[in-house]
């Protein structure tokens, strides 16, 4: 086997780095003091040099220490006068925007260096006395600062993230003109990016901190704004060129293609998804066909070739065309935009192409450690990037199991056998950061990368390439071209919709352990190199062992002695037990030969590779189905009031692993018809955004139930996605119709589903989940003679409409009480009878109805129901001013322990024989 000590180097700093991004302080040396020992045994078992083992345990330690200068160094010059968590301070500035401007609807969004900043109080009398007015002359601060205050601030170097609300299709064309580099000059209100309200939910704050970015600020209108173009060149010109260049490349595509394919057509040639399809993108996630559209290896590669094709042509010697290449590969990885793929792509292609020229350094596995090494030093947190992980450990993977695959697939014809190697070894290989990351997995991926890879990389990548160079020359010819490509776009976009139709084929994962990562891949390649070594064995050209030809060979037949004295064998003899497999599988084997096991070392080499084979088979299947399963409760039902902003949404987890949503949130929407521009390319949707990733990161691959309490928008919207997206048996309602939006788009996907919906009706009885949880139906009581196939009453207050029903689970009692009003509360109490309401003794837990508005939650219902604990869903800074003080008040005077989202984020409560654990997102409490 290869040394490769540049790998060794690169594989234990990228492991100090993790450790060290995972744990800190006393925990890290703890376990960073194990790390150590476990790399010095491995050595010694490896018989390792001295010089291998101290550049081993220097790299980790290295690794490590370097994460966490770097780390320590990540701090914010703004935190001592800034206001924490969500309010929100005055803030002047100047500095340098650092990013390209990027238009959404009627917010613009881009990155500022800022020089002088001036917060607080300080920052309101500057922006009191400050002058609107752009002064001609002068330095570029006088510029964009105005002749009218004086708002020079303290001097800071840090990059905040600028979001500016425009107020009009006007403005909407003053910031076009915007660029990287422009000096601007600022004032708006200053606040930390949002953080997880959710467990396991997307953490905006930490992914800024990543990018070194610790601060928004939040800009009304241009007026806020006044930007100067700089006077003298300076070196960040050439990204704010590359900014131009890629604006008209993508302007060029705008002209040869037609809607959806344009912005298809941009991610696929210069890296710009800013245009692409929501939906196609989604389309092509949930078969694992994004890779297509993130420029990496397969771009590189196709513009690599083609380039020496052309220097060829052009009679230039091999060293000139290589160099030539060499040079220009960096300017097409600045041209699709730099993401950590193209990056690591672009610099195995410079680093291979200097090999190739010097004829040093042939091996991909070191270019490729190359690679990742200096962009782990130049940036640490590229080891926290998606993209960074996946483009690494898949094409470390090519390299390693492609050859393994080969010799399985070695009776079809070369051409597929590689193509399939690919495909298979690259689908296994990302396979666990897929379901890590995106918790969905297609059985039909592998199939749709086998058809589609090809068909996009070889025809329809070099078609666009083709259409936009052509485009500067020959606009006709370059129509055509484009509309080849796109009559092929459009046959991609139907066999990806038809693959993507059954739910049957989706499979939803939690998001797996490290320890299981780990695991996984250790048993992938104990099983692929095992089969391989089968693969050899059964060959025509190998020599299967014979009982009568002596097992083992004495050294001094061979010359090169062994540790036991022995030497494997030769041609013709067989090998000793335990050759060909890993060293110390095949140490512990020679070992049992020559002691006192030496009959169970004979079969182990007869059966060995089949028994060896078959256990590495049968772990990892137990590992794919344990990583399948639905994190397990230990026999406990919990209940989680998700965190959805301005709505309900409940996910119930029974002690059997049942799953009921309760409500599913929805995005208000209070836009007019003439603000349409206004829209963002892809809108903010609770249910797809929130709701569903948090379903499947949690391993939720069936709900038993999806109960709508009633129509109202923000508690039915979010659920059209999750009954997209999850399989669900059956739909519950409170047997009313709305005359609205969310109502005819839910009710016609459950048809379109076929998923049965029940009306839920006190007269109903009780519903039996499972063993332990029971629901029983309150309200509302439906007209006589109104059955499950009557047609729904229309009913427009929908709040008083309100499905409200009793869970007991686990010897606890839960209230869900929808958006019940007083009326309705009464009305309620008067059919159960108050009494026998009270005799039932004190609701464990009660969801207070209306996000805690006054209308609902009287002094009646809560002296009826007396419950221990109560759960508020309410927004942030909700615009209705939920919940109401008197509400509070009223719950507090009853006794009751108050929860509330918009204070705690998500809630859960955990119940087992009665006993309660409740525990909050933002709090991390731990009450029993």
């Amino acid at each position: 086997m290869k040394r490769r000590p540049l790998l060794a180097f690169t594989a234990m700093w990228v492991i100090g780095s993790g450790v060290a991004s995972m744990w800190s302080g006393s925990r890290l040396m703890l376990v960073l003091a194990g790390m150590l020992m476990l790399v010095l045994v491995l050595c010694c078992l490896k018989e390792a040099g001295r010089g291998i083992m101290l550049c081993m345990l220097l790299s980790l330690s290295l690794g490590a220490l370097y994460w966490e200068v770097h780390d320590a160094a990540n701090v914010s010059q703004l935190s001592s006068n800034a206001a924490p968590g969500e309010e929100m301070v005055p803030i002047t500035g100047t500095g340098t925007i650092a990013s390209p401007v990027e238009i959404d609807g009627d917010r613009a969004s881009f990155r500022v260096m800022l020089r002088e900043a001036d917060i607080g109080e300080s920052a309101g009398s500057a922006l009191a006395a400050a002058d609107p007015q752009m002064d001609a002359g002068g330095d570029e601060a006088a510029d964009v600062q105005g002749g009218g205050a004086d708002t020079s601030g303290r001097s800071v170097k840090e990059t905040v993230m600028v979001q500016v609300k425009l107020l009009s299709v006007d403005e909407v064309q003053v910031v076009r003109a915007w660029q990287r580099g422009d000096t601007i000059w600022l004032q708006g209100e200053l606040q930390q990016p949002g953080e997880a309200r959710n467990f396991d939910g997307f953490d905006y704050r930490a992914y800024l901190r990543t990018e070194k970015i610790h601060w928004i600020v939040r800009m009304n209108g241009v007026s806020q704004a006044e930007v100067a173009a700089p006077k003298s060149w300076r070196p960040g010109h050439i990204l704010r060129w590359n900014d131009s260049i890629r604006q008209r490349l993508g302007d060029k595509l705008d002209q040869l293609y037609d809607g959806v394919h344009a912005g298809f057509m941009k991610g696929l040639v210069i890296g710009n998804r800013d245009d692409l399809d929501p939906e196609t993108f989604r389309e092509f996630s949930r078969l694992g066909l994004t890779h297509i559209l993130a420029i990496s290896g397969m771009h590189v590669a196709v513009v690599t070739g083609c380039l020496l094709f052309i220097l060829s042509a052009m009679k230039l010697t091999r060293e000139t065309s290589l160099t030539v290449a060499m040079w220009l590969l960096p300017l097409y990885v600045l041209l699709t935009g730099a993401s950590p793929s193209v990056v690591r792509a672009g610099m195995m292609g410079v680093i291979g192409l200097y090999a190739a020229k010097r004829r040093l350094l042939k091996d991909g596995l070191n270019i490729l450690s190359a690679a990742a090494l200096i962009m782990l030093v130049w940036n640490p947190y590229y080891l926290l990037n998606v993209s960074f992980q996946l483009s690494f450990i898949v094409t470390a993977g090519l390299m390693i199991f492609v050859p393994m695959m080969m010799r399985l697939f070695s009776k079809l014809p070369a051409w597929l056998a590689g193509s399939a190697s690919v495909t298979v070894v690259a689908q296994l290989v990302s396979f666990p950061l897929t379901i890590y990351y995106f918790n969905q997995f297609s059985l039909l991926s592998v199939a749709a990368n086998l058809v589609l890879v090809p068909l996009i990389s070889m025809v329809v990548l070099p078609l666009g390439m083709i259409s936009l160079l052509l485009g500067w020359l020959w606009m006709e010819g370059a129509g055509w071209v484009a509309r080849a490509a796109e009559l092929i776009n459009g046959l991609t976009f139907g066999i990806v919709e038809w693959m993507n139709a059954p739910l049957s084929f989706r499979t939803i994962w939690a998001s797996p352990s490290f320890l299981w990562i780990v695991g996984y891949f250790g048993l992938l390649y104990g099983l692929l190199y095992l089969l391989k070594k089968r693969a050899e064995d059964l060959a025509p050209d190998s020599q299967s062992s014979d009982d009568t030809v002596p097992l083992l060979v004495p050294a001094s037949r061979r010359g090169d002695t062994g540790a036991t004295g022995y030497a494997p064998g030769t041609r013709g003899l067989a090998p000793p037990a335990g050759a060909g497999l890993p060293p110390v599988i095949g140490r512990l084997i020679s070992s049992l030969m020559l002691g006192r096991f030496y009959a169970a070392g004979q079969l182990l080499e007869r059966y060995g590779y089949r028994v060896l084979t078959m256990c590495c088979a049968g772990g990892l299947l137990l590992l794919l189905y344990s990583g399948y399963q639905s994190p397990s409760t230990h026999g406990a039902g919990v209940v989680q009031f998700l965190d959805v902003g301005q709505g309900d949404s409940i996910l119930v987890s029974t002690p059997e692993g049942k799953f009921i949503l309760i409500d599913g949130g929805g995005t208000l929407n209070f836009r007019k018809e003439s603000d349409a521009w206004k829209e963002r390319k892809d809108p903010f949707e609770v249910g797809k955004n929130v709701v569903v990733p948090l379903l499947k990161k949690r391993g939720v691959h069936q709900l038993e139930a999806v109960l709508a309490t009633h129509f109202d928008q923000d508690h039915v919207g979010g659920l059209l996605a999750v009954i997209e997206e999850i399989p669900v048996k059956s739909i519950w309602i409170n047997g009313t119709a709305a005359d609205s939006s969310a109502f005819t788009a839910f009710m016609a996907s459950a048809v379109s589903k076929r998923i049965p919906v029940y009306p839920g009706k006190a007269e109903s009885g009780a519903w039996r989940i499972d063993k332990d949880t029971e629901v029983r139906f309150l309200a509302p009581s439906l007209p006589e003679g109104t059955g499950n196939h009557s047609l729904l009453p229309l009913i427009k207050e929908q709040n008083h409409a309100s499905l409200v029903f009793e869970m007991e689970m686990s010897g606890g009692r839960f209230l869900f009480t929808g958006d019940t009003d007083a009326a309705a509360e009464q009305k309620l109490l008067l059919q159960q009878g108050r009494d026998r309401v009270m005799a039932k003794g004190p609701v464990d837990v009660m969801k207070v109805a209306h996000h805690g508005s006054k209308t609902s939650t009287s002094d009646a219902w809560l002296s009826a129901w007396r419950p221990k604990v109560s759960v508020i869903s309410a927004g942030v800074n909700n615009r209705y001013g939920h919940p109401h003080p008197d509400v509070v008040h009223r719950l507090e005077e009853s006794g009751t322990l108050i929860y509330q989202t918009n204070l705690h984020g998500e809630i859960q409560l955990r119940i087992k024989d009665g006993l309660f654990e409740a525990r909050t997102r933002l709090t991390a409490s731990d009450e029993s």
